[in-house]
């Protein structure tokens, strides 16, 4: 079993803006067109965890992370997670990961390269076994310890996330294990 922790685009942070749209952390959680080296890389019982965008005037967080139960391509996803599929928000942002349209075809409001398509919608990743920091004060215990938990896991200081991490890393099973029991314990505390 291994890992991977990536830092998703800047500005993305579902705890100030709810903007974040891949992955999504519903029944089940969901990664389906961003970080495509990782989602190309992680088997069936590996794990993805995802770290806030940077966003002026607060701190990044560790969002969550999810257990990869099975790979499938998007327009699969399109049929079983209907939830999933791009379209507009009551809020006017962009909502779903999954971005193709009932034909295969690339979605309208996807805003990506035509030529990046082929690729992003290989290894939809279905997960399961998920923890996500989302009620408020989860997400502000998250904000206060995540940077701090990075640097320990890692035994790298840094000011960022990107500091310790890079934009993305792979992690071992310990490490796996570490963060996890670390955010189910977030989430114990905010109760």
């Amino acid at each position: 079993m291994k890992g991977y922790i990536y830092i998703t685009g800047t500005g993305a942070d579902p705890g100030l803006h709810n903007n974040l749209d891949d992955p999504l952390f519903g029944d089940p959680p969901t990664l389906g067109a961003c970080m495509t080296n990782i989602r190309h890389f992680v088997d069936p019982g590996d794990y993805i965890f995802v770290v806030s965008g940077k966003t002026a005037s607060v701190q990044q967080y560790i969002i969550g992370g999810m257990r990869v139960a099975e790979k499938i391509d998007a327009l699969a996803a399109h049929g079983r997670f209907p939830q999933n599929r791009l379209r507009i928000g009551e809020d006017g942002l962009v909502k779903g990961n999954i971005i193709v349209d009932a034909q295969g075809k690339q979605h309208p409001l996807d805003h990506h390269p035509a030529v990046t398509f082929q690729r992003r919608i290989r290894n939809y990743i279905v997960g399961d076994e998920a923890a996500a920091l989302v009620t408020p004060r989860e997400v502000e215990l998250g904000r206060e310890r995540s940077l701090r938990k990075l640097s320990e896991m890692f035994d790298r200081p840094g000011n960022r996330a990107i500091d310790v991490i890079g934009r993305h890393r792979r992690l071992d099973e310990e490490r796996v294990n570490g963060l996890m029991d670390w955010l189910r314990g977030i989430k114990a505390a905010a109760k």
